[in-house]
């Protein structure tokens, strides 16, 4: 990960040698979005040190004096301070009473991961920078209980896909630190065997190396149990699924490159059924479906486009796909914020805020578990 700046107030995170401790309390000033930390409760087992914003002020103290993190390049630190900073950062949205006076954060790791990134792409942080962030923030439990789940090597492959191993390990390790809890010991413990069982598999610092695309899909989506045994691929021919906000730019993205492909379109149908954006889209859905197992039928590859931004939406099309003998190929689509807002407004066809709003709090980028392959489109 190559060296970059902080724009406005995340420049308190600048972390550089000698001095490798980062700025915390500059950062939380002048970020708005951190003051909610401040005041929203811990569970008293997990959590004795105190409310969330003690915690991560914790963590940080705790990261400065890893070995691991002070060892990374700089690109690689600011990425794990990035995410030591803001891991907790929907807890406050979900916080759950417990019997007994406990407190849960249900979900916390992937709603979290939205709201980062929402927050880091108004900012303008760059997309690899910004999407290592959020893939350490939406996973940063994984190492705590890793050794503790049945299939342990899936978990662990499964995880490489979407954060690196090693930066993963050092922000659970500066988590676990920043905690006063009787099972610290045991939380480090399996961290270290969550790198070890990394290391084995040769996941530690890039994703695992499948020996196929096929096989990496039906591993991830058909429980198929060997990683390393070359998957039989019978498919026949290739859908692309496009995916991004409105305004993202995924028409044009489209034009000239889907080599004479037909495309389904739901902005185009839901303008031929005379249905509006801020209404149900069953009656849009179903009918692009039926037009999708038309083609799919005859194995003719197609484009499926609209902004399927979360993934149990891209799902839905990818099962589709992959029932009638697809491989596919996900896009996906980003424009800068001013650009995605200015494009949006100008469209004859412009999708109302509220249902912005709607698809942020579902945006999860596509991942390379979800598809043959995954392209990103990004204008940054």
């Amino acid at each position: 990960m190559r060296e970059f700046e902080l724009p406005g107030p995340w420049a308190g995170l600048r972390s550089r040698p000698p001095r490798f401790e980062v700025d915390p309390a500059a950062v939380f000033a002048a970020v708005p979005e951190l003051g909610q930390l401040h005041g929203a409760a811990h569970d008293p087992i997990h959590h004795a040190e105190g409310d969330v914003a003690v915690h991560t002020l914790r963590v940080l103290e705790a990261l400065s004096g890893i070995e691991a993190y002070r060892a990374l390049p700089s690109g690689e630190r600011m990425v794990v301070a990035l995410a030591c900073l803001l891991h907790d950062l929907a807890k406050p949205l979900t916080m759950t009473e417990l019997e007994g006076g406990r407190i849960g954060h249900p979900g916390h790791a992937r709603k979290g991961a939205r709201m980062v990134r929402r927050l880091l792409w108004g900012w303008g942080i760059p997309f690899a920078v910004r999407e290592a962030v959020c893939g350490l923030v939406r996973l940063h439990e994984v190492p705590y209980f890793l050794m503790e789940k049945e299939d342990p090597e899936r978990m662990a492959i499964r995880t490489s896909m979407i954060a690196r191993c090693d930066l993963l390990s050092v922000v659970a390790r500066a988590d676990v630190l920043g905690r006063i809890c009787e099972d610290q010991q045991r939380l480090l413990d399996n961290i270290a065997l969550f790198s070890a069982q990394c290391e084995e598999l040769g996941c530690l610092r890039a994703p695992f190396a499948f020996p196929s695309e096929h096989t990496r899909v039906v591993f991830f989506q058909d429980g198929y149990r060997s990683p390393t045994v070359e998957a039989w691929d019978d498919t026949r021919c290739e859908v692309v699924v496009l995916s991004g906000l409105p305004g993202a730019g995924k028409d044009t993205w489209l034009k000239g490159r889907c080599n004479g492909a037909p495309v389904i379109s739901l902005d185009a149908l839901r303008e031929e059924l005379g249905v509006d954006p801020s209404d149900k889209q069953g009656q849009v859905v179903s009918a692009a479906q039926e037009r999708a197992k038309g083609y799919l039928r005859r194995g003719e590859g197609f484009c499926w486009n609209a902004t399927n931004v979360s993934r149990s939406l891209r799902q839905r099309v990818v099962e589709l796909a992959r029932r009638y003998g697809a491989r596919v190929r996900i896009v996906y689509v980003e424009a800068p914020a001013a650009r995605l807002f200015a494009q949006n407004r100008s469209r004859p066809d412009a999708v109302p805020e509220a249902v912005l709003e709607r698809l942020f709090r579902r945006w999860e980028v596509p991942d390379l578990t979800e598809a043959h392959a995954v392209e990103y489109a990004v204008d940054r």
